[in-house]
């Protein structure tokens, strides 16, 4: 359909990726359920090409990344989609503190001689700038999972430029609501848009939104060798959830904003870590390169590890599980999980604030914390 240049963010989110505005046409697209196509379209010929779907999905993702997106089955595929755009050997730059997957993945690969990983502390512009010597790809994950370090994304693109190395930001905390990696001069975007993309905690899915269209098209093609499709009902979902990404954020964001000040101001909690509050180390770089904090907090409770999965355990609002960024609330211990930075501390509980009301949320996890002293 057509848009008007002007529209702002939201407006492109809501009317984006739908049928020619016709009469008796149906306002959003169907769930397609063919794996082929009638030959004589070029662009449809079999599922893993793509389709009418997955392309929707994309063009109204790609108008809020500012940039051309590919889509994949998961937010691990597209790590797998990234390096295989690489030399053999290549050498990738990487947080020594990330979602778990990802970091998990890359020792995988270095493991096996496919790249030379290089893991450095990604706040640390310096260890960044060093690392890069000879570099051929700079994944930047800002703010960290879980330990919300953030990482200064314009001074990694000058060092990649020198170095003519790629620069991918994993944006899966923040989403295209909140930051714009390609307009901080990225060369890709990522989001596990399992996430807050999709909203709602019922589809699995990934996104690769490159500035280059030819990497754009190479992405795509290494999606379809490598077979991560995403399938047809997941990117009905998570189109579906894009349309409502701005007001849960809004939402969500100004719940984790009230929730990690009072857990800061609580007398049970030893630290809280959210680049929204003031005395936050990252506070300042990270309102430099985005506009909001996200509605990601974690914390570190008094006590040991039985009296943080107490909390947990007891709040009766909040579902104890892993995952984030859906209407709901959850939280975890994220030491429960084996393959977890041995420098995150034992305790520390992330929170995934939803959409509820704030005033419920708080009183749960007050009781919950209460519970467990």
């Amino acid at each position: 359909m057509a848009t008007n240049s002007q529209w702002h963010d939201e407006t492109l989110a809501v009317n984006l990726g739908r049928p020619a505005h016709s009469p008796g046409m149906a306002v959003n697209l169907p769930i397609g359920v063919s794996t082929t196509f009638v030959a004589g379209d070029s662009d449809h010929g079999y599922i893993r090409d793509g389709s009418l779907g997955t392309e929707a999905f994309e063009q109204t993702l790609g108008a809020l990344e500012h940039g051309h997106t590919v889509s994949f089955s998961s937010g691990i595929a597209t790590v797998n989609a990234m390096i295989e755009t690489l030399p053999q050997g290549a050498v990738v730059v990487s947080p020594n503190h990330a979602y778990p997957g990802t970091v998990h993945r890359l020792r995988e690969f270095a493991a096996t001689g496919r790249i030379q990983l290089r893991e450095v502390v990604i706040n640390d512009s310096a260890a960044v700038a060093a690392a890069a010597d000879g570099a051929d790809l700079i994944w930047l994950e800002t703010p960290t999972n879980p330990l919300m370090e953030v990482a200064d994304i314009k001074a990694a693109v000058e060092v990649a430029r020198v170095n003519n190395a790629l620069v991918v930001v994993d944006n899966t905390f923040m989403s295209p609501a909140r930051q714009r990696p390609l307009d901080l001069g990225a060369d890709v975007s990522m989001n596990s848009a399992t996430k807050s993309i999709a909203g709602h905690s019922d589809a699995l899915i990934g996104t690769l939104t490159a500035r280059d269209p030819e990497l754009a098209a190479h992405l795509k093609n290494r999606r379809m060798l490598l077979g991560t499709q995403p399938g047809t009902l997941e990117t009905f979902l998570a189109l579906r959830g894009l349309r409502t990404l701005h007001l849960r954020m809004d939402k969500a964001e100004t719940n984790a904003g009230i929730i990690a000040h009072r857990l800061a101001e609580h007398s049970a909690i030893e630290r809280v870590l959210y680049v929204g509050l003031p005395d936050d180390p990252g506070h300042s770089l990270h309102f430099s390169q985005a506009s909001g904090a996200g509605a990601v907090v974690c914390f570190v409770p008094q006590g040991d590890v039985d009296a943080a999965e107490k909390i947990c355990s007891s709040t009766k609002l909040w579902t104890h599980a892993t995952s984030l960024g859906g209407v709901e609330s959850t939280l975890e211990r994220r030491h429960r999980w084996g393959a977890e930075s041995p420098d995150t501390p034992q305790t520390l509980i992330r929170l995934s604030v939803g959409i509820e009301n704030v005033e419920d949320l708080w009183a749960d996890l007050e009781q919950a914390i209460a519970a467990s002293r």
